[in-house]
């Protein structure tokens, strides 16, 4: 049915590593692996695993050498509890807050941990339901500057065409303002002038118009 399709779909457990699956480090630093997961039933005994070049699933565990992070959490109210790490491998996630993050920091990195870092989650409350993400980190020798060439143009430009258009209405703005003090200017003439006309040709209202003395 239709409806039993959507609920499916709801209650799915999903892990994610963020907008962007790929991450630069520089060689002999401390790198951010991110992690996330979401579940709408909630989760108990949940496992979460972090692999180096392998998405193997490992039935004991007991530390191989492709497993980096092997950790346990009990339930939403719990911090989560390290079953086995790589020493070089620190987790700096938290699922008692907002977000039921797992992430962890690979320190001191070398040129030979570049590759592909899996993070997987199994949830028995979801029969069992198991869901990963997957990193590749590149090492650097030193950080590339971004040529921002190209960049600096577009916003030159931009700016160039802004700067324009605000000029262009303060021009407008000053060309109308003196287009109406000239129109008002061209009134108070006419009315000046009508009011003289008035006077001197004799129209209604005018001097002109004033009987003669009646003669004696």
């Amino acid at each position: 049915l239709p409806g039993l399709h959507i609920f499916a779909i709801a209650v799915a457990l999903e892990v994610s590593v963020g907008k962007t699956n790929t991450v630069t480090a520089l060689n002999n630093s401390n790198v951010l692996l991110p992690c996330v997961f979401t579940t709408c039933t909630g989760f108990q005994d949940l496992v979460f695993t972090w692999y180096f070049n392998s998405t193997e699933l490992v039935a004991d565990p007991a530390p191989l050498p492709l497993q980096i992070y092997h950790g346990k959490i009990k339930n939403k109210a719990t911090e989560p509890t390290r079953i086995w790490h790589n020493p070089r491998v620190e987790f700096v996630g938290s699922t008692t807050k907002k977000d039921n993050n797992i992430s962890i920091v690979l320190n001191g990195v070398e040129f030979s941990d570049a590759g592909k870092y899996t993070c997987h989650v199994k949830n028995p409350k979801e029969k069992n339901a198991q869901h990963n993400a997957t990193i590749f980190l590149t090492v650097v020798h030193k950080m590339e500057k971004t040529d921002n060439t190209v960049t600096l143009i577009i916003v030159g430009v931009v700016g160039g065409l802004i700067g324009l258009l605000i000029l262009f209405m303060l021009i407008k703005r000053v060309v109308l303002f003196i287009i109406k003090k000239t129109q008002d200017g061209k009134k108070e003439c006419l009315v000046s002038s009508s009011g003289n006309d008035n006077t001197e040709n004799g129209l209604a209202g005018s001097k002109a118009e004033q009987k003669a003395p009646p003669k004696a």
